[in-house]
Formats: structure tokens, C-alpha cells, sequence
């Protein structure tokens, strides 16, 4: 399949270099359709006039975006570098004392910039795995730099104050999104973000002799399984918020082509469709989990980053007469999808109590068994599992259906964002320090508990050989989840769980080469088919690490409560519990706002 969007970024066209005086580019012409920079040429058009704290642009009818809606900057003192003697934070007293460089992070920080690529002479990214080629001769696409897995490497950067690759990526990865919209089933859909890209010679046009660079993107069609990712666009936008909010940049955010961009994903993700549910519905294989493992329809990963996502876009659009309605739009679904996720995913010893005893088939608005859940599916395993004190997420939930898997990104993210309640938050924390064993065993942290296995496996997963129980996406740990973690440790004020687990990892990760995952229940052995020297590993590890020197610094990523959205519910919980959805007062209250 042709890659419709290939740059070629060493020659500059007019209509691109006065739109963008900054970034010129050049494109493939084998297109069928107008390009991105018509589109917003077009739409720039009909913009407001020249924010004066922005570089002035050509005389080309093009003005400059206006003010962000509600992004500020940090204000924040700049970390010391290494190897120079640093700071920490103590867990009990909250009191900075002085430290050192450890030999794992003097080698992690190594081997990132080792695993630097360069385009054009300006790094954008970080290779997938430094051994790619190394295991059996198969290099797949451990080469690439992926959205997804570039995310903790560019905190890392920005945490250490590197903050150019962060902004070429952010920028080279807009123009790789697609923007046209096609009837060919296997092209991406428009606002798309490619899964991974990588940096080729190419002939120069009209050159037999003469190679230059080109990005190429891969938006599925290449990766097994052929899905296209889900999560790409929702990091994307979240690490731009980050950037911004670091270093104060708001001219990147600003630009017509960053904001289009924007847009361009939440319409994807906010078009209209048959899904009567306020989640995002998505197909198996769409996220980090990138198997076959029964988690296609709405799981709780996707959702988590979502929520983040939307409230990340609410600070960031400009706010204009065009991008009014898709503010209101991302309201109302923060506010639905708040109120959904801390409803109906939240199990503890209570809510499965309320399960095992709940009626089916009940035909009405004020059904309690809304989703028609039998209660013999409440698995054995959780009988006993469920603690006294704390709750989580469940993995998914359809009709008839509720996986209760713990599954721990979309938890970790949820804690992150706000998406839970501060109560669910605590839950979620005193469960994983209440079977520490199980979800941190000797290596953090497991991707999903407990594994598939027997029938059970063989039907969901296919018999996938990778995903053997206690492996891989089943039930395997993952040390790039450790950052996540920390993330939501300190935003609890438990940064004393988060050193935990760091200093557990820590003991192991620089002897067994940074594996990409970890095998068995107890996570001792190195994951059968681990890539080494994996990136993100090594990134997480070095953002765990930044993250509790400078805790403060956390709040480029995460959210507190938003008692507006909670308002805006006409479903929404209650101090005193939960209280039931009307549809008569949402149709009322929607009724009257029109009015």
C-alpha cells in the first residue's frame, strides 16, 4: 500500500513556507485529494486576527491562532543536571537532601541518547530497542520510533531540561497524520497519528545518483495483526500539553497546524456512531496491549487515556468561534464519561456483593442491572482475590459482559487524570500495596492480573504462542509501566510506594540488560521472546527516578477534580453515593441550554 504521507522535508515550497515560516516542507505530489496545507490554508481563512505576542507572519491572508483556552506554564526552579550532585525528596518528611548519579542511571541515561534518531541532522525520537536485530536475526520494527513508546523517553528529556527532540517529534509526527479522507478500506482514517515511523534514504526526484531522508509512517498496515492504533492520537496530545506546560512554548501550541491537528483526532474520536455508550469504542490489538487478549469493545486503557486526552484538548484549543461547539463537545463527554467509568467499572468488596445478588433481563430506565451482567460471571478467582480495604477498575464492560481483570495502565492513567473519584484513587493504591505480590512480585509491574490459561487462553487469545499464560500481554510485567506508576503514587502523596518499587527494579534492570518484559507469576524470569536494551524501560526507569526528585514537576501530566464537570452531569455521583441516571432531567437540562 502507497504511504500517503512520506516527507521530504530538504526542499521548501512557497504556500508551506508562508503558512509555516518556521517548518518548511516538502511533500509527495502523488495525491488525489487536496493536501493538508490547502486544508488549512482554507480553514486559516476564516480565522481570528494576529495574536500580538506571536512572530509576525507574511502578508499571506493567514492570521496567527489566538489565546490558549485554559493552559498555563509551570513555574517551577530548573533541574540540576547530571552527573552534578542532585536532589531528592525524602517520603516521610518531604525534606530535599542531596544525592548522587546511580550506576544504573549513569548507564540508562547511556543508553537513551544512544538510542537518539536523527533526521535531517535534528534528533525526533528514540529507536524502539537498541538490539533490535539482535534476537534470531528478526528486526521486525524494534527500529522505529513509536508514539507510544517515545512517550517516557520524552519525559525524560524534558525532565532533564533536553527539550529540541521533544519538540521535532511532536512536530515531525503532525505532518505524518493523515488528513485525507478516503473510501479505501485499508488507508487510515482522517486525524489518524501513524503507530511508528521510521527515518529511510530515499532517490532524489529526477537524482539517479542522489538519496535524501524521508519519514515513513506506519499506520497499521505493516504491524501484525494489521490494526491501527488507538492510543497514538491520545499521546500525542497529551505529550503536547506536557511540553507546554514545561517550557512555556505556547507559540507550538498556537500554530494553525498543531491546532488543526488537535481537532483532527478528537473528531475522529468524538464522531457520531451506533455505540450508545459515552466510552470509546475500539477493536483488540488497538493499544499497548497490541494482541489478540479480549479486549476490544470499550477497555478501560483506551478510556483512561481518552478522558486524558479531552481534558488535555479543553486547555489547548484556542478559543474562537470555531472551536466553540468542539469545546462544548469535549465537556459533555468528559462529563459522561467521568460519571460512566466511576459507575459502572468500579468493583470492590461491596460492589461485587451488590453482583452477586443482582436480577437479570430487567426491562426499564431504572434497571440497577443495566447491563444485563449475570452474576455467575463474577470469576472464582476474585472471590478470594478482592481485599476488605480498596477497589480498582475492571477491565472492560459490555452487555452481558464485565471482564475483571485488573488491568494496570488504564488504572494507574485513571488515578493520573482524575478520571476516578479521590475515594477510588485511594482504593486503587491500597489494593496494589495489599497484593503487592501479585501485581509487583520481584519486577513492576503487571500489565494484567491474573493471566489467561487453559481453555480460556486458547479461546480468547487464539492460542497466541507469545501470549502464553504469565507472558507478554498475559499476565506479564512490564518495567515501562513503572513511570506511570510514579506518576500516580505521588499524585496520591504515596511516594513512599513508588521507591519501592524503583529500588526493587532497580536491583535487577542493569543486570539483565533492560528487558522489554518480564516472565512467570513472580516475574524472576526475563520474558521469553524480551527484546533488550528495550527504550522505554530504560526511559521509564529515568523518569521514575526525575519524577520523585522533582515531584512538583508531575503536574505536567496530571489532573485534579473538576467540580464543573461533575456539575454539567445530570448523572453524576453524588457525596453520599450514587445516585441513579435520568434520562428525563439530562433531556430537560439539554432542552433548556438550547432555549
Amino acid at each position: 500500500m502507497a504511504i500517503t504521507s512520506t516527507i521530504r522535508p530538504c526542499c521548501s515550497h512557497l504556500l508551506l513556507s508562508q503558512i509555516f515560516p518556521k517548518y518548511p516542507y516538502h511533500f509527495s505530489k502523488s495525491r488525489k485529494y487536496p493536501n493538508r496545507y490547502e486544508v488549512v490554508a482554507q480553514a486559516a481563512s476564516t480565522a481570528q486576527p494576529l495574536h500580538p505576542t506571536l512572530d509576525p507572519v507574511p502578508s499571506t491572508g493567514l492570521p496567527t491562532p489566538i489565546l490558549l483556552h485554559g493552559l498555563k506554564p509551570l513555574e517551577i526552579s530548573p533541574l540540576l543536571p547530571f552527573p552534578e550532585k542532585s536532589r531528592t525528596v525524602d517520603p516521610v518528611h518531604h525534606e530535599p537532601t542531596p544525592r548522587t548519579e546511580t550506576v544504573a542511571e549513569r548507564e540508562a541515561w547511556k543508553l537513551l541518547n544512544r538510542a537518539v534518531v536523527n533526521y535531517c541532522g535534528k534528533p525526533v525520537g528514540t529507536v524502539a530497542a537498541a538490539d533490535a536485530g539482535a534476537f534470531k536475526g528478526e528486526l521486525l520494527n524494534y527500529d522505529q520510533v513509536f508514539i507510544r513508546d517515545f512517550m517516557p523517553s520524552a519525559l525524560a528529556f524534558l525532565l532533564k531540561g533536553d527539550t529540541e527532540i521533544v519538540r521535532n517529534f511532536l512536530l515531525h509526527t503532525l505532518q505524518l497524520q493523515s488528513w485525507e479522507k478516503t473510501v479505501d478500506c485499508h488507508s487510515p482514517g482522517q486525524g489518524l497519528m501513524p503507530a511508528s515511523f521510521k527515518v529511510r534514504a530515499a532517490p532524489i526526484d529526477g537524482n539517479a545518483s542522489g538519496e535524501e531522508e524521508v519519514l515513513d509512517p506506519d499506520f497499521g498496515e505493516s504491524a501484525i495483526g494489521r490494526v491501527a492504533p488507538v492510543d497514538s492520537g491520545l499521546w500525542w496530545i497529551i505529550l503536547l500539553r506536557a511540553y507546554g506546560k514545561i517550557t512555556g512554548d505556547f507559540s507550538l501550541l498556537e500554530r494553525v497546524d498543531v491546532q488543526t491537528g488537535i481537532k483532527l483526532i478528537l473528531k475522529l474520536c468524538l464522531s457520531d456512531g451506533f455505540d450508545m455508550f459515552p466510552t470509546l469504542l475500539v477493536t483488540d490489538g488497538s493499544c499497548m496491549i497490541d494482541r489478540r487478549m479480549g479486549i476490544h469493545g470499550h477497555p478501560l486503557e483506551i478510556q483512561s487515556l481518552f478522558y486524558s486526552a479531552l481534558r488535555c484538548a479543553r486547555e489547548m484549543l484556542t478559543f474562537n468561534g470555531g472551536s466553540a461547539d468542539l469545546i462544548r463537545a469535549i465537556k459533555n463527554r468528559l462529563s459522561a464519561l467521568s460519571f460512566h467509568i466511576r459507575e459502572y467499572y468500579w468493583v470492590d468488596l461491596q460492589k461485587l456483593n451488590e453482583i452477586y445478588r443482582y436480577k437479570t433481563e430487567e426491562y426499564s430506565q431504572n434497571a440497577t442491572n443495566k447491563f444485563n451482567i449475570y452474576p455467575e460471571q463474577i470469576p472464582d478467582w476474585l472471590v478470594d482475590w478482592i481485599p476488605n480495604r480498596g477497589g480498582y477498575l475492571i477491565g472492560n464492560v459490555q452487555p452481558a459482559h464485565m471482564d475483571f481483570r485488573f488491568f494496570s495502565l488504564g488504572n494507574l492513567w485513571a488515578i493520573v487524570s482524575s478520571l476516578t473519584t479521590p475515594k477510588q484513587a485511594e482504593g486503587i493504591l491500597s489494593l496494589i500495596e495489599e497484593k503487592w505480590d501479585d501485581l509487583i512480585g520481584t519486577m513492576p509491574l503487571k500489565i494484567s492480573y491474573p493471566a489467561l490459561e487453559s481453555d480460556e487462553w486458547r479461546i480468547i487469545t487464539g492460542s497466541d504462542p507469545k501470549n502464553t499464560p504469565w507472558s507478554y500481554h498475559n499476565g506479564g510485567s512490564w518495567p515501562t509501566l513503572l513511570w506511570q506508576f510514579t506518576l500516580a503514587c505521588i499524585k496520591m502523596g504515596r511516594p513512599d510506594l513508588a521507591q519501592r518499587a524503583i529500588s526493587t527494579a532497580e536491583k535487577r534492570l542493569l543486570d539483565d540488560n533492560w528487558p522489554e518484559y518480564y516472565d512467570t507469576p513472580t516475574s524472576r524470569f526475563v520474558g521469553k521472546q524480551s527484546r533488550l536494551y528495550q527504550t522505554w524501560t530504560i526511559a521509564g526507569f529515568l523518569t521514575s527516578k526525575l519524577l520523585l526528585e522533582k515531584p512538583e514537576l508531575a503536574s505536567i501530566l496530571t489532573f485534579e477534580e473538576d467540580n464543573e464537570l461533575l456539575e454539567g452531569c445530570a448523572c453524576r455521583l453524588s457525596h453520599n453515593g450514587r445516585t441513579r441516571c435520568s434520562r428525563q432531567t439530562a433531556k430537560s437540562q439539554l432542552l433548556g441550554k438550547r432555549a
